[in-house]
């Protein structure tokens, strides 16, 4: 079965305007005579009536065309004979009858001349099938290796890919290899007694099955669709092993499909995480996961959903809306992961010290924080970012900050204000797509420690204080605030926040903020326009509905912010620039206790000496920052976790050193943060902690019993055995937050949040115990007592109330060497 067309006879082969040429799609063009263009159309045909035109055709033009390698080479069109004895013509009663003329109106009656022109005939019909089994022969090569490696562990392409590309091409080589090595002995054998009429009605019959077969399992169109594709996908993979930098894909249109932004966002899915990579293209989002492979294999994404961007909206809740079920860990899970992360890092960093180049150790230890990270990464987020399908269903996101989700929605507003189409992918289209993101991706992997490489910087680790000086370039006058976000084991957390400037355009803050780094690499700041209009309020908590007037971030370069200077900024953000200044302690200086100088003061001094002086049982700093917290905090979102202005805790701090009369009226109008801050930087400048240097060790050990009995009495007898000052002020912190916990639905400030923030603080060893146990970086400090530090406090947070006057009621005796 051979392709062909029918055209005008160009006037190199017949000046006759209806004469027409018959073109194989293989390469030959034979001029045809409609037998109606005969002037007697009837068997007594006259000799003047046939003109074979053979003055043009070289007989010995075949051997000519003998390439140097002795090959032949394709016959040139236009040598073709003009007339084919093959071909039927209908007469008039309409039955089919042969153009060809009777022997004694041949020419001169010569009938060898008249076999000779059959056979020239019949050899351009096997000069087109040598051609085209050639071809068949060329496709074959590659299909073999590529079907031989579909059922191996590393395929170029999948089975059904080679299936469709190479269809039914083995099939069709053997019918038209069959037929030519049956014709071909016939040509060399040539006569008047020769029948080749059969061989050409086996080759029909085989052709029409095949095209019935082809009709009946594919649409044409769509099908030549799928190879196409397919085919295109497979050359731009090789391509792009050469130039790796590609960033677009092209449509079935021919336009360009660019890729804007793609990364790593947390998807609720029926109720449960699911780590996507998100890909923005020009005209459409695509949410795709990576696909499990085995060792080896190249990695390959699976399409989960995509939306049109002409068909995406934001969507916001309303009261008629109902939220979907998010799963939330406990905040102090968060807390433990990334205590054990701490830990790990250590030890990754003693394997490379110590085994200097063997790896398997470091390997293991890095395969499991590379699991605990991906955990860290997949439960943290809280920050809700939902996006609409006008004609379908809605999806949800989860994001750690408020910063990346303005990033995508700002990224997509921008392409949707462009004339988008809506548009829908075959499954075709849809598979090379997304076969196409591994490629066009700029995110690689998830943002983890562990996949970083040994020469990148590992962040930094201390506290990074921070002053928001102000900000310029607003047009209209606005109730404005700013927050702080910091990196943190892979994501973003918001960490401090400044007091709203009302009715300005030139807001003027002058905060301080300490801000707790954890490996970071990157400050960010986001200028908000404050809602106070209710009801734009959205039902769900984590919804920030204030306005973002500009954001912008900033590299924590070591060299630059580990000076003892404090170093100055500007950060530009949509026509505003927001002045600030920054200056890094690391976690070594930051831990210290110091004693103060002055013993006339509170922070610094020993509680023994501050409760003897005051003649109290609590130190009067204690009792009334608790109060005031207790007063108007209870309910604040964050208390204790989210940093106050430094310069207010500085104010209040000077103010208890040196007895201010002013401390009520400062108390009642200091913003609460900065008030729940003066305590805990209490607790954290006292030269010993309250729990005592000589008990540390005895808590640590006390804490890692398995026995609830055996740890029970341990504990309290640990307490019973701290100084009254320090046992009363600690049962009355404890009471304390344990009542800012019961308003946990509010403030969401677990008991485990509490223990976070309190633990190092009231427990952390003063430096010369530090020294005492060869423990001399303070990252080793952080890394292994923190989790236990922690644990300490947590038990008697969870335990029930203890009374001071039962502990001394109780006199069991026994050593606190555990």
């Amino acid at each position: 079965f051979i392709p062909f067309s029918l055209s005008h006879c160009p006037p190199s082969l017949s000046p006759h305007p209806l004469h027409l040429t018959l073109s194989l799609q293989h390469g030959s063009v034979f001029p045809i005579i409609p037998y109606a263009l005969y002037p007697n159309p009837s068997p007594s045909l006259s000799p003047s009536d046939f003109n074979y035109n053979t003055d043009g055709y070289d007989g010995d033009a075949a051997e000519d065309r003998k390439s140097q390698d002795g090959s032949e080479t394709m016959p040139f069109i236009d040598e073709s004979p003009t007339i084919s004895p093959s071909l039927c013509a209908c007469g008039p009663d309409g039955e089919a009858i042969s153009p060809v003329p009777p022997e004694d109106l041949l020419p001169g009656g010569d009938i060898e001349k008249g076999l000779e022109m059959k056979k020239l005939v019949l050899s351009g019909f096997l000069a087109s099938e040598e051609i085209y089994i050639n071809q068949l022969e060329a496709l074959l090569l590659p299909m073999r290796p590529l079907k031989a490696t579909a059922t191996t562990s590393q395929p170029v392409l999948t089975i059904q890919q080679v299936e469709t590309i190479f269809y039914k091409i083995q099939d069709i080589f053997e019918i038209h290899k069959e037929f030519y090595d049956a014709l071909f002995p016939h040509i060399q054998q040539w006569d008047e007694k020769v029948a080749v009429g059969h061989l050409f009605q086996k080759l029909v019959r085989v052709a029409i099955n095949q095209s019935t077969n082809l009709s009946v399992n594919h649409s044409i169109g769509s099908f030549s669709l799928c190879v196409l594709l397919i085919s295109q996908n497979f050359l731009s993979s090789i391509n792009e092993e050469i130039d790796p930098r590609r960033t677009a894909v092209t449509t079935p249109k021919g336009e360009a499909r660019q890729l804007v932004k793609d990364g790593f966002l947390v998807e609720v899915s029926e109720g449960s995480r699911k780590l996507r990579h998100v890909f923005l293209f020009t005209d459409l989002l695509l949410c795709a996961k990576m696909k499990k492979t085995s060792v080896g294999r190249h990695q390959q994404y699976e399409c989960k959903w995509y939306i049109p961007l002409a068909d995406l909206t934001f969507q916001l809740l309303d009261d008629s809306d109902v939220l979907p079920h998010i799963q939330v860990l406990p905040e102090h899970e968060i807390e433990e992961m990334k205590t054990k992360i701490s830990v790990i890092k250590s030890e990754i960093q003693k394997e490379k010290k110590a085994l200097k180049g063997q790896s398997r150790n470091v390997e293991r230890l890095r395969k499991k924080m590379n699991e605990q990270e991906s955990w860290l990464l997949l439960h943290s987020p809280t920050i809700p970012f939902r996006i609409h399908n006008k004609h379908g269903k809605s999806y949800l996101f989860l994001l750690s900050s408020d910063y990346e989700r303005s990033e995508w929605r700002e990224s997509i507003q921008k392409l949707q204000r462009k004339d988008l189409q809506t548009c829908q992918l075959s499954s075709v289209e849809l598979q090379v797509l997304t076969s196409s993101c591994f490629k066009l991706r700029t995110v690689h992997n998830i943002p983890v420690t562990s996949n970083k490489d040994d020469e990148e910087t590992p962040g930094l680790y201390g506290f990074l204080h921070v002053i928001v000086h102000s900000a310029k370039g607003f047009k209209e006058s606005a109730n404005l605030y700013c927050t702080l976000e910091v990196d943190s084991y892979g994501y973003f957390v918001s960490k401090a926040k400044t007091r709203v400037f009302r009715d300005t355009t030139e807001p003027q803050w002058n905060e301080e903020f300490e801000i707790e780094l954890e490996g970071s690499q990157c400050l960010r700041i986001l200028c908000y326009e404050k809602c106070y209009d209710k009801t734009k309020l959205n039902k769900d908590d984590n919804e920030i509905v204030d306005i973002i007037m500009g954001k912008g971030q900033v590299q924590l370069d070591p060299q630059t912010v580990q000076s003892k200077n404090w170093h100055m900024d500007v950060i530009e953000m949509n026509g505003i620039k927001v002045e600030f200044s920054m200056k890094f302690t690391s976690r070594d200086l930051s831990l210290k206790r110091t004693p103060s100088k002055k013993q006339s003061g509170v922070f610094g001094v020993k509680i023994s000496v501050v409760t003897k002086r005051e003649r109290s049982k609590v130190p009067y700093i204690v009792r009334q920052c608790i109060e005031e917290v207790e007063k108007r905090g209870i309910d604040e979102v964050g208390i204790y976790r989210i940093s106050g202005v430094a310069t207010d805790i500085q104010a209040l701090k000077a103010a208890f050193d040196t007895n201010s009369k002013d401390i009520l009226v400062m108390l009642s109008d200091m913003d609460i943060n900065a008030i729940a801050g003066t305590l805990k930087l209490y607790f954290r400048e006292l030269p010993e902690p309250l729990l005592t240097d000589r008990l540390y060790p005895a808590f640590m050990e006390g804490i890692a019993l398995s026995d609830p009995a055996a740890k029970e009495n341990c504990m309290m007898h640990l307490l019973r055995s701290l100084p009254d000052p320090n046992l009363i002020t600690f049962l009355s912190l404890l009471e304390h937050l344990k009542r800012v916990a019961d308003n946990e639905p509010i403030n969401k400030m677990s008991l485990h949040n509490l223990g976070t923030v309190f633990g190092p603080t009231l427990l952390r060893p003063s430096e010369s115990e530090v020294t005492k146990g060869h423990i001399t970086l303070a990252t080793d400090i952080w890394s292994h007592d923190v989790m236990a530090q922690v644990q300490v406090l947590l038990y008697y947070l969870q335990h029930p109330p203890i009374s001071f006057a039962e502990l001394k009621r109780n006199t069991l005796y026994f050593s606190t060497d555990v």
